[in-house]
């Protein structure tokens, strides 16, 4: 089957290539120039298997204040006349619950324990290079209370399959020695031997590569964008673009929060709303007291990953709309905290060997993404992952690709 992915991010990716795999003939399409280059391109780098609790959490009440009025909250909200901005905030806050939370965190387990395990069949067979590392993770609590709540949710997921250990701040600083010049913030951590970190950027230029370079090879037509597809019977059979028509026998649509505009040219509709966020990445001596595990400080809601001579430091949802500007207070504030929890990168020059970034993470209300059949017959989509995406991405597109092969040709044709 002839088969067009929009997307040429991690996801969209990892979808032609266990498309591909199943026999399928695949061209990708992005308005991009490289592949790799939305989202994907500078995220968090955390292969966060474990770790997968969604945004739409009951604590999110009790905090709403603290997003609202502080001026460095991990959360800012900028309102706007626009009513999908408020319809997804809407049903963000119905799904703020613990039942909703509880049953989301569940099916994301589900599919990251899938995820880890195809990349793992993945890297078997194509050994990509991207500072892929299993670095183990301690998520860094601030609070006796915050302990506490770590130790009950450690126990539900401990029934679904993970293995994690609530340590002392002491115990955590065993284990990773360049937190000791904060051990006075935390009240202790949460320890995850097995997560892994990896950069997505990287691992995305060279999937592509490998993908054109295969018997049977991706074909790819970057940028290129697309501005409407053409119709026929209730189906799409085309996208328009200025090169011209891009005809295929089916549609995937993997491409973040492009996704809801390609969805309401084909005629239906995605609850996504861009959540935008920011990293910071210093190029440092990993052997001059950065960390070697992959960290979380959960109450700033940033994340922490070395990735070979690299700190990647990310984190803050900003709901803006599509507003991609760097907000220079915003990465800012992510250096100090970096600064302030690593001292061995403050060397007197805050914009030395820092390159900052932003990205719109594609979120659904929920947390859970949109993986299967749309209302058009032959449009398949494959989004809606939030942070989550690079942790997600394979076993997305292989649970994408199990959906194609069961409608086969004849229900697109």
């Amino acid at each position: 089957m002839k088969i067009c992915v929009l997307g040429a991010g991690v996801v969209g990716l990892t979808s032609a290539y266990a498309l591909a795999r199943r026999g399928h003939e695949v061209s990708v399409v992005d308005a991009h120039a490289r592949v790799g280059q939305g989202a994907s391109l500078a995220n968090g780098a955390q292969l966060s298997y474990s770790y997968v609790a969604p945004l739409a959490d009951a604590s999110v009440w009790r905090n709403l204040p603290k997003y609202l009025l502080h001026r460095d909250s991990p959360l800012s909200w900028r309102p706007a006349f626009d009513a999908a901005q408020w319809r997804w905030i809407a049903r963000f806050l119905m799904a703020c619950n613990a039942g909703a939370s509880a049953r989301t965190t569940a099916e994301l387990l589900r599919l990251a324990f899938f995820s880890r395990d195809c990349l793992a069949e993945l890297q078997r067979e194509l050994k990509l290079e991207f500072d892929l590392r299993s670095a183990g993770k301690l998520v860094m609590l601030a609070s006796a209370a915050a302990l506490e709540a770590a130790r009950r949710q450690v126990e539900v997921q401990r029934g679904l399959g993970c293995e994690q250990q609530v340590l002392s701040s002491g115990r955590c600083v065993d284990i990773e020695p360049a937190l000791a010049a904060s051990r006075a913030r935390w009240s202790g951590g949460v320890y995850t031997p097995s997560e892994q970190v990896g950069d997505c950027g990287e691992f995305c230029q060279q999937l592509a590569a490998a993908l054109a370079l295969q018997a049977n090879p991706v074909r790819f037509a970057l940028d290129t964008a697309v501005d409407g597809v053409v119709m026929a019977g209730g189906r799409v059979v085309a996208l328009r673009s200025p090169a011209g028509d891009i005809g295929a026998d089916a549609f995937v649509l993997a491409n973040g929060v492009g996704s809801v505009k390609s969805a309401a040219q084909m005629g239906f509709a995605l609850p996504i709303y861009p959540l935008k966020g920011y990293s910071v990445t210093f190029a440092a001596d990993p052997a001059a007291g950065l960390p070697s595990v992959s960290v979380t400080d959960l109450a700033n809601k940033i994340v922490y990953a070395r990735l070979g001579a690299r700190l990647r430091v990310a984190g803050r949802v900003d709901i803006v709309g599509a507003d991609l500007s760097l907000d220079q207070r915003r990465w800012q504030a992510l250096a100090r905290q970096a600064r302030r929890l690593f001292p061995a990168l403050d060397d007197g020059d805050a914009a030395a060997g820092v390159a900052p970034w932003a990205g719109l993470r594609p979120a659904t209300p929920g947390g859970a993404p949109i993986i299967g059949r749309s209302s058009v017959p032959n449009v398949f989509v494959n989004t809606g992952h939030g942070a989550l995406g690079w942790t997600l991405a394979c076993g997305s597109a292989q649970l994408l690709a199990g959906v194609v092969g069961e409608v086969g040709l004849s229900g697109v044709e």
